[in-house]
């Protein structure tokens, strides 16, 4: 699960780690409280141009965490499509085109969870690779046409996505990590590295069920080196925004 995260990288870095360009210039102020609904940064390729002019490119975009599927009536029902379980995502209406054909990177730092305990305390936490270390979830994206906004003006096209996500592996004697994940939620979103990455955003791909079972496999690995800190309880109210929110404090419970 992934319901709050951090992106606090700025545009530049974002576009020298993945590689990348922009279509349009962004602005995107760093976030260490991450929302649903809120704006923020993906990765993805696509081809430009015809025939011997075509070109496959990869782009820095902005878009809404929380997918609108193109059939959608209103934006609304993405608040509940901020993640897709990547078991069901070949089938699910919601997302079995975008698996196809509209894959992305999200970006992040970090993310969160809340470990339940006494009464209705909860304990948030922070996960993360550790210092100087990045993440990138696979991702879907999808392009929803607002029905009330003229074409050609601005706000008639909603870019929006959602992360992939998994069980939580098993944990190993070696992968102690994944005893304290356990505890916190039963599922992760999926991190991928360089080569999956580049695999996930191809989009001359044409097995996107293979492409789901390689960001699958590779999560035991890429996870194995997470940090788990418990941090203060700010973090559960969306206005507070700031790097205080993942300085470690000593575990309540």
């Amino acid at each position: 699960m992934c319901g709050r995260y951090v992106m606090a990288r700025a545009v530049g870095d974002l576009l020298a780690e993945f590689d990348a360009g922009l279509e349009d210039e962004v602005s995107l102020p760093p976030s260490w409280n991450v929302a649903p609904t809120d704006a923020v940064p993906i990765v993805l390729e696509r081809i430009i141009g015809d025939g011997a002019a075509a070109r496959q490119v990869r782009q820095l975009h902005v878009a809404r965490w929380g997918l609108v599927p193109s059939w959608a009536r209103d934006p609304g029902i993405g608040s509940r499509m901020i993640n897709a379980r990547s078991e069901s995502v070949l089938e699910k209406p919601a997302f079995r085109k975008a698996v196809q054909s509209r894959r992305c990177a999200v970006p992040a730092d970090g993310y969160y969870e809340w470990k339940q305990g006494p009464g209705k305390s909860k304990q948030p936490y922070y996960v993360h690779p550790g210092p100087g270390r990045s993440l990138a979830f696979a991702g879907l994206y999808e392009w929803w046409k607002d029905p009330s906004v003229p074409d050609g003006e601005p706000g008639r096209w909603l870019l929006s996505t959602s992360i992939l996500t998994a069980d939580t592996p098993p944990p190993g004697s070696e992968h102690g990590i994944f005893g304290k994940l356990t505890e916190l939620h039963d599922r992760v979103p999926l991190p991928m590295d360089k080569a999956t990455t580049d695999a996930w955003l191809d989009p001359q791909a044409c097995d996107p069920a293979a492409l789901v079972d390689l960001v699958r496999s590779g999560v035991q690995e890429a996870a194995a080196g997470w940090q788990v800190e418990s941090v203060g309880r700010d973090v559960g109210n969306v206005r507070n925004n700031g790097p205080e929110l993942i300085r470690p404090v000593q575990t309540l419970f």
